[in-house]
């Protein structure tokens, strides 16, 4: 049991060479050619739009995580707020990575099934996904593996529930990032309907 424990500290280690290989991803997804001159500018609408939308969201997510963060030391205390405030921390920036690797492949995907066809395609499409996919994990090992170092490895129940709050941080972020980004989705969709429609001359003019 002991020798688990002693691994345990390599956990924030291993988080920090997950997300220097989540870097290097993204930098090979951003090497490949990103299509025409105007998938380039569709590429360049899709990220300001979702960054823009991400800086929208996180202001709002600020006042969430002080007003969290201020009740929890004040409720229970400041360990578990401290961890809720890492794993809101994490969770933020876990989703900008994410979205910083998606906006940025999908052009690089349309652009590879042109030229390569889909295996291709598939590829840059699976690699710009595993970005988000190994930083969510990375950024987790990291803070579970750093707040289980201080107050886990005694053992001491009292003090293994502080991570919780990391837990909670992470997860509430992602509720709201889910929610926002779900609306956010759909107000692109009808707007695309809308625009294609118009352009079509759907409805027709009496």
């Amino acid at each position: 049991m002991s020798s688990l424990m002693e691994l345990t500290k390599f956990a924030p280690w291993l988080g920090v060479i997950g997300l220097v290989v989540a870097y290097l991803i993204y930098a090979y997804v951003k090497k490949q050619p990103n299509g025409n001159a105007e998938i380039q500018s569709l590429e360049g609408l899709i990220h300001d739009g979702a960054m823009a939308f991400l800086k929208k969201e996180y202001v709002y997510l600020a006042v969430f995580i002080v007003v969290v963060f201020v009740a929890l030391c004040a409720g229970l205390n400041h360990q578990t707020a401290f961890a809720f405030l890492t794993g809101a921390m994490c969770s933020i920036a876990a989703g900008y990575f994410g979205m910083s690797a998606a906006t940025k492949g999908n052009s690089r995907t349309a652009a590879a099934a042109n030229e390569k066809g889909l295996g291709a395609a598939l590829s840059i499409s699976f690699f710009s996904g595993s970005v988000m996919g190994l930083s969510v994990a990375s950024l987790g090992l990291i803070g579970v593996g750093f707040w289980f170092y201080l107050y886990g490895l005694d053992g001491n129940d009292h003090t293994v529930q502080y991570i919780n709050g990391f837990a909670m941080g992470c997860s509430s972020i992602a509720l709201f990032a889910r929610v926002g980004g779900g609306i956010f989705t759909k107000a692109a969709d009808v707007g695309s309907d809308l625009v294609g429609k118009v352009e079509a001359g759907i409805p027709e003019d009496d």
